[in-house]
C-alpha cells in the first residue's frame, strides 16, 4: 500500500493566483495496439469532492490509447470484488475507490486496482489531498494504473508549459498534461518563446523580448523570482537545462554567428562550447539524458542538420542524414530516440529517429509543425502545429498510433514543453 500526502510547493503560488477559465479542449484520434480492457467504477462518495475522481481517471486512461475503458457504474462494496463477473464483462482489471471529506477540509482519496486475470489486488494508493489537489490525486491514480498494467511510468500527473498569443498579448501558461487547470506564469506585451522546464519542475527558462531584444530568463514558479541568464550583445535564445539542473545551454550571437554557450542556472559563468571554423550557425542545444553530450542544430554541412558533441564541445558527429533540413532536436529520457522537425516536400513535420538503428518515422500528418517535446516517460511527444488557421498543440505517441489535438476557442497556442516527473 502506498500513502501520498500533497506537500509539494511547486504549484502552490500558481494555484493561489487562481485557475484560468479558458481551458484547452482535447480531441483524440487513433488507438494503441493491444489495448488493455480496464473497468473503472465511480468512486464512493466522490460527489463531495470538487473533482469527479473516476471521470478524470477514465479520461486519462482513454487519452493514453493504451486502454479500452469500461464504465463499471457504481460498486456498492469496493472491498468485495467478483473477479469472475468482471472477467466475463471483458475487463482484465478493475479500478475502484472511495472519497471521504475530513474534518480539516482535506479529502481522503483511496483506490485499489484489481486483476481479474490473477483474481487479486495489484495495487493500492491512499492520498490525503486538499480541495485544490483532488484533480492531481486523480491523475496520480491514473499514473499508478498505467504503470502497474504497462510497466511504464504514467505521465498524467506531470505538467506542460506553453505560450498563448492573443493579439499583442503573450502569456506563458502552466497546465496539467491534459491542458486542464491552466495557470498563468507570465504575461507580457512582447513575445515569449522557447520555454524549458528545470529537471525538478520548479523553474522554467524562457526567452522574452520585453527589453526589445531576446533575453534568456529563468523564473522560479514558487517565488516568481526571475534571474537573467543571458543578456549579451545580439540574440540570446534557445535555453536548455542540464540534467542536474546546474547549467543552462543557450545560443548567443555576441561574437557574430550564433554559437552555443553554457551558463550557470543561477546566472553568470558563461562558457563558449562551439567555435566553428569557418563560421557557421550552431543553435538549439539540448543536453543528453546523461549530461555528457549536447545535441544541436548546425548549418556546417550547407543546410541545417542535427549534430552531437561532447559536453565540452569536442567530438562533433552528424546525427541526421535523411532530408536536407532538420531542426529542433529533442532527446528522449532514455537517450534512445531523437525527435525533430524535418522539411520534406515543403512541409515541416515531426519525425523520430531511433539512434541505434538509424531508422526514422514520420509521426505527424500536419504540415507546419514546431517545437517537439518528449513526455518524461518517452512514450509521447508534444508539439505545436496549425489547426483551423491558428496555432494549436498536438500530442502523438512515439509509435504514431495515438494522436491528440489541444485547442482553444481563441488565440494561438505554441512553444510547448513537457515538464518532468514530480517528486
Amino acid at each position: 500500500m502506498t500513502t501520498f500526502k500533497f506537500v509539494s510547493l511547486s504549484f502552490s503560488l500558481l494555484l493561489a493566483a487562481g485557475a484560468a477559465q479558458a481551458q484547452l479542449r482535447v480531441e483524440i484520434s487513433g488507438v494503441g495496439s493491444n489495448q488493455i480492457p480496464v473497468a473503472v467504477a465511480a468512486f464512493a462518495d466522490e460527489g463531495q469532492s470538487p473533482t469527479a475522481i473516476s471521470a478524470v481517471v477514465k479520461a486519462d486512461l482513454e487519452r493514453s490509447g493504451a486502454f479500452k475503458v469500461i464504465d463499471a457504474g457504481t460498486i456498492n462494496d469496493p472491498n468485495n470484488v467478483d473477479y469472475g463477473a468482471w472477467k466475463q464483462r471483458g475487463a482484465d482489471a478493475l479500478v475502484v475507490g472511495t472519497v471521504q471529506k475530513l474534518a480539516n477540509g482535506t479529502f481522503d482519496v483511496r483506490y485499489k486496482l484489481h486483476s481479474t486475470i490473477q483474481s487479486s489486488k495489484l495495487s493500492q494508493l491512499d492520498q490525503s489531498a486538499p480541495p485544490q489537489y483532488t484533480r492531481l490525486a486523480a491523475h496520480k491514480i491514473a499514473d499508478d494504473v498505467y504503470e502497474k498494467l504497462t510497466g511504464v511510468p504514467g505521465i498524467f500527473a506531470t505538467r506542460i508549459a506553453y505560450v498563448k498569443q492573443e493579439g499583442k498579448s503573450y502569456r506563458l501558461y502552466v497546465a496539467d498534461s491534459d491542458g486542464d487547470s491552466e495557470q498563468l506564469a507570465l504575461s507580457s506585451n512582447e513575445p515569449i518563446f522557447s520555454p524549458s522546464w528545470s529537471p525538478d519542475g520548479t523553474k522554467v527558462a524562457y526567452v522574452s523580448l520585453e527589453q526589445k531584444k531576446p533575453v534568456v530568463y529563468v523564473q522560479n514558479l514558487v517565488t516568481r523570482q526571475r534571474t537573467v541568464i543571458a543578456n549579451e550583445k545580439g540574440n540570446n535564445s534557445a535555453p536548455a537545462w542540464s540534467p542536474d539542473g546546474s547549467k543552462v545551454a543557450v545560443s548567443l550571437s555576441k561574437s557574430g554567428n550564433t554559437q552555443i554557450w553554457v551558463a550557470n542556472a543561477s546566472g553568470g559563468g558563461l562558457r563558449r562550447v562551439t567555435n566553428s571554423n569557418p563560421p557557421v550557425i550552431d543553435t538549439e542545444p539540448q543536453f543528453s539524458a546523461d549530461g555528457q553530450s549536447i545535441y544541436f542544430t548546425s548549418d556546417r554541412s550547407g543546410g541545417p542538420q542535427i549534430y552531437r558533441m561532447n559536453v565540452n564541445g569536442g567530438d562533433v558527429q552528424r546525427v541526421t542524414f535523411a532530408g536536407t533540413y532538420n531542426i529542433s532536436p529533442r532527446i528522449s529520457s532514455d537517450g534512445k530516440s531523437l525527435a525533430y522537425i524535418s522539411r520534406r516536400n515543403g512541409n515541416f513535420q515531426l519525425y523520430v529517429l531511433d539512434l541505434a538503428s538509424g531508422q526514422e518515422q514520420r509521426l505527424s500528418d500536419t504540415t507546419n509543425d514546431q517545437a517537439p517535446s518528449f513526455a518524461p516517460n518517452g512514450k509521447y511527444i508534444l508539439y505545436a502545429t496549425d489547426s483551423g488557421g491558428r496555432k494549436a498543440l498536438a500530442m502523438v505517441s512515439v509509435d504514431g498510433r495515438v494522436k491528440q489535438r489541444l485547442t482553444t476557442q481563441a488565440g494561438n497556442i505554441k512553444e510547448p514543453t513537457w515538464g518532468p516527473f514530480m517528486k
